[in-house]
């Protein structure tokens, strides 16, 4: 990573072109919703470089991955919402948003944001939100890539709620009497030449039908019913009473840079200012 100049048609690269500096952002898939009354998936990791800082040499290939959203359990054991898929460019990586705690494995999964707890009775035995920001990238110019889910709720007689998933900006909310956690906010940035909200997290499921979480601002899907937006990596709602989880939202990466220091059309690409987007849903290369 390199926080230098960029140099315009010296050094030996590809057309005469120098090292050059890129912004990116960087999203993983969502995690899934978990079963039976269970937690929201959390979303997808979020690395961002809000300024063009990060170096690339021109003519050289940087690989891309892009994760896939996690998959809904079909299957009430252990009922855990499937983890995303990790996204990487060059040497950063996004990592998937944690699965929503099931029916018999109430906690949330740890991730890029964590997954909600399932709701149990007692509240007691009811699950813990999964941490977020998992591995730790707090040190790192991109910051944390998300926050922690929401833990269930449960009391005897009354309908159980699972916590949301966390997300971008945003812990998910812990579920209450009859109301499952809504889930974490995402992030918004202009990369993609206008602002967008991205990174959302799935809301809480309830055993009663109603009063399911919403679903985090950026993707992330509403209890009981929603998946996670592809392309937004937001967290798969969790579901209620003995239903599936949803899946989570496929991520996404964007590589941005002044058209002036390249010739390269890697990924789809699109204009903004004096700025080239390049775009990425599915793996490739990028050829700086």
């Amino acid at each position: 990573m390199s926080f230098g100049y960029n140099i315009l048609g010296f050094g030996s690269g590809a057309g005469g072109y120098g090292p050059y500096n890129v912004q990116f952002l960087i999203l993983a898939g969502g995690g899934a919703g978990g079963t039976q009354k269970g937690g929201g998936g959390g979303a997808g990791g979020y690395r961002i470089i809000a300024t063009k800082a990060h170096e690339v040499i021109p003519g050289t290939d940087y690989p891309i991955t892009v994760g896939a959203g996690g998959a809904g359990s079909d299957s009430p054991s252990p009922g855990l919402g499937g983890s995303g898929g990790t996204s990487i460019f060059d040497t950063i990586t996004g990592a998937g948003g944690g699965g929503g705690g099931g029916s018999d494995d109430y906690d949330g999964v740890d991730g890029g944001s964590g997954g909600g707890g399932a709701g149990m009775e007692p509240a007691a035995n009811s699950g813990s939100g999964g941490s977020g920001n998992v591995p730790d990238t707090s040190p790192t110019p991109t910051g944390l890539q998300g926050y922690d889910g929401g833990g269930g709720w449960g009391e005897p007689g009354q309908s159980y709620a699972a916590g949301g998933g966390g997300g971008a900006s945003e812990a998910g909310t812990t579920g209450a009497s009859s109301v499952g956690g809504p889930g974490g906010d995402g992030r918004s940035t202009d990369i993609s030449g206008g602002c967008v909200t991205r990174g959302g997290g799935g809301g809480g499921g309830t055993s009663n039908y109603s009063s399911e979480g919403a679903g985090g601002a950026g993707g992330g899907g509403e209890g009981g019913s929603g998946s996670g937006t592809d392309e937004l990596g937001g967290g798969g709602g969790g579901a209620s009473g003995n239903d599936t989880g949803y899946d989570g939202g496929d991520g996404v990466v964007f590589i941005r840079r002044l058209t002036a220091s390249s010739s390269t059309t890697s990924g789809t690409t699109s204009e903004s200012g004096s700025d080239t987007i390049h775009e990425f849903t599915a793996d490739g290369t990028y050829t700086a």
